[in-house]
Order: C-alpha cells, then structure tokens, then sequence
C-alpha cells in the first residue's frame, strides 16, 4: 500500500517530467513536441487540482448540502456503505446528536490508512465518537437485520464492486436494511442508471437522479459523480396506524 506522501511524490514526478520534456522539447527546436508535453502537462496539472479539492474539500461542500436537504431530526440511524476513514461518516454524524451513525467497509488498500482504528480516531477527533460505530463488512450482505436504518448513504463506493450482480446486490441489500419511510443516497462515478432502474424495480419512491457539479468531478467535467436518491415507501397498514 502507498502511503498518501508516496502518491504525492508520484503525482508531483509525472507532472515534473511532462514540464522537462515541453522545455527540453522546446529547446531543441521540437515545437510540436513540445507543445504536446506542454498541454500534457497543463491537462495534468488541472486534472490533480480538480481531484485534489474534489476529496478535500468539494465533497464535503456537497455532503453537506445533500444532507441538510435531507431535514433530519437528528435521531436517525444512518448507514454509510463503503465508509473509509470516515469523511461522510462523521459528516453525518454531526448532524445525529440523539441518533447514530454506522460505517462499513472491507478495509482493503484502496484507500491510504484505511482501516476500523483509523476511522474511530477519526470520530474522536471529531468529538461524534459517542455516536459513531464501525462494522467490518460486505455491502453486498450487510450484517443488519431488515429495517434497522433510517437513512443509507454512500460516496464513491458501490463503482468499486466488479460485477452488475455484486452491484446489483449492494442496492437491494441497502434498501432491504431500510425502514419504511426511509431514504436511501448513494453518490457514485458509474452505474448510477442502474441504480436508478433497480430502485424503480424494487418499489421505492421519489428515485431521483442527477448531477452533483463541479465540485465532485473526479479530475474533469468528462467524469462528474451523480446522486441517486430514493424513499422507502411506508406500507398502506402502517400509513392507517400512523393516521
């Protein structure tokens, strides 16, 4: 696993090398080529900046906004698929002083420091470590019983499953864990259609889909990361108890 300074380094050597060849290009006269390592290099440069405040920043921006759209009361059960170390995580959980916020994840390596020990430290310093628990775990069988949250959220993480039925499997698991009258908001990169389409199939409600902008691009506008959301409907006997 590459520590997140190694991926710095990384990043800051290719952009280092396209600028030497656009100059060493340029000096021998090369114009073509050194336009090309030249706009390679400008291309680069914009396609780090944009992901860089994408994860830092602009994810948080939007998070924050989604769920403030959400109107909870605060003593909700939330449930973040794919949590990592926590950015959503502890996003929701600040919201949820008399509720509780559950991450899940397998822990792999696709994330630098991504670990259940990371996460909790995370929380506490975040001061919603009372209010905040992890699971070691597979989205695709979530170890929960049916109807135990009232919100299901993920960032960027259902795309990491390598199969349609995987996938498929992740959403039916999610909305099965929900409680009736309960909401469902997955952000992804790809297969957002497919969510959509699956959420009609299964019954759910409000399925919405859409663009959530500059600030979640992964890197450029050709790759923006959308927002799939959706109510669990309430069955017509409890509507009748309810009223």
């Amino acid at each position: 696993m590459i520590p997140p300074r190694g991926h710095a380094i990384i990043l800051a050597l290719i952009g280092f090398v396209l600028v030497t060849l656009a100059v060493r290009s340029a000096a021998t006269g090369a114009v073509t080529a050194a336009a090309v390592f030249g706009l390679s290099a400008l291309a680069f440069v914009l396609f780090v900046s944009s992901y860089l405040r994408t994860t830092r920043v602009g994810k948080f921006e939007v998070w924050a906004y989604v769920l403030g759209d959400l109107r909870l009361r605060g003593d909700e059960h939330v449930l973040d698929l794919g949590c990592g170390r926590g950015a959503l995580l502890m996003t929701a959980a600040r919201l949820l002083p008399c509720g509780r916020a559950v991450g899940i994840d397998l822990w792999r390596a696709d994330q630098s420091g991504n670990s259940p020990d990371a996460t909790l430290r995370n929380a506490e310093l975040e001061g919603v470590a009372d209010r905040t628990e992890v699971e070691t775990g597979d989205m695709t069988r979530l170890p929960f019983a049916d109807e135990t949250f009232d919100l299901v959220i993920s960032n960027w993480a259902v795309h990491n499953i390598p199969s349609a039925e995987g996938r498929r499997a992740a959403v039916d698991e999610a909305v099965r864990v929900l409680r009736p009258g309960g909401r469902l908001a997955i952000a992804d990169l790809l297969h957002t259609n497919r969510h959509r389409a699956r959420l009609h199939d299964l019954g759910l409600t409000d399925v919405q889909r859409h663009n959530l902008g500059w600030r979640m691009w992964c890197g450029a506008p050709f790759f923006p990361t959308r927002l799939v959301t959706a109510t669990k409907p309430t069955p017509p006997a409890a509507q009748g108890r309810t009223g």
